[in-house]
């Protein structure tokens, strides 16, 4: 129980994957039609749920078995190791999820909705008549490294550390608590349903509170394509707050709560009958 396990990894690529098939169009529409195809979406946030997934299921079971040397299976979680174990996962995301988050963003930001919905500009782009700054995902980062740096690729992480850290504790805890609550003691591991049900409700939990924070990532990756407006995290969530109010932070939310229930509901269903499918169970597994 204490050993790496790699299948967490795998069985994280398969959810991941189905969030992205089942989210897609609803992202599409969050976000004014970036991406038409879903190549690198489909690529990004499968590898990325990857590593999310295996590194909370492999830390948790470190944390378990460092704290009692022979765990009973199927033994309740503690909240403590579910806690470390969620925020480990959140550092580690940041470091996956920034550069990706931010080719997003800067290849959004190309589509005039969004320029005028978000950031407020009158893009020099389209008053010129220039084309477009990204050609494309790999465009994109050749231009952010030639003209930014590598460190370029993580504007914006110090705000989606504070988004990622909080936001994975309540996406991880709200489903292993929901998931044992709605599965009846009589068995050793939650549905389907359920898994379906508390994946669900834990991606809206989590997605609804982490918008504010969200909100300021978006601005912050954004800047310094057509203008350089914020300093940092504070000075954007003060001029953000000054210039258009409090509802700013929570702009978005219905939209990412809604959003967040069906993506994370597909992602753990996914993960949890990978898991059955490559241990050979007979009922899900909590990760």
């Amino acid at each position: 129980m204490g050993n790496f396990q790699l299948e967490d990894f795998v069985a994280g690529w398969i959810g991941g994957a189905a969030s992205v098939i089942v989210g897609h169009p609803l992202d599409t529409v969050k976000v004014f039609g970036f991406f038409k195809g879903m190549a690198f979406p489909l690529t990004s946030i499968a590898v990325y749920n990857s590593v999310v997934f295996g590194v909370f299921s492999n830390t948790q079971r470190f944390l378990s078995h460092h704290r009692c040397q022979e765990p009973e299976a199927g033994s309740p979680r503690v909240l403590s190791d579910l806690l470390l174990a969620s925020m480990v996962a959140g550092v580690v995301s940041v470091g996956l999820g920034a550069p990706v988050d931010l080719i997003k963003i800067r290849l959004q930001m190309q589509t005039q909705p969004f320029r005028e919905a978000n950031l407020a500009l009158k893009p020099r782009v389209a008053a010129l008549g220039e084309q477009p700054a990204y050609q494309g995902p790999v465009h994109c980062i050749i231009t952010i490294v030639r003209t930014e740096g590598l460190a370029g690729l993580y504007r914006g992480a110090s705000a989606m550390l504070l988004r990622d850290v909080p936001g994975y504790c309540l996406y991880f805890i709200p489903y292993v608590f929901l998931s044992d609550w709605i599965t009846p003691e009589a068995h050793t591991g939650p549905s389907p349903c359920a898994v379906w049900l508390a994946g669900g409700m834990a991606g809206a939990i989590s997605w609804g509170t982490a918008t504010p924070m969200d909100v300021v990532k978006s601005r912050l990756q954004a800047d310094g394509v057509y203008i350089n407006k914020y300093k940092g995290v504070l000075d954007c969530i003060s001029q953000s707050y000054q210039k258009e109010g409090l509802k700013v932070f929570f702009r978005g939310i219905t939209v990412n709560a809604v959003r967040g229930f069906p993506m994370s509901a597909a992602m753990f269903l996914g993960y949890e009958l990978s898991l059955q499918a490559i241990r050979g169970d007979h009922v899900a597994t909590s990760p």
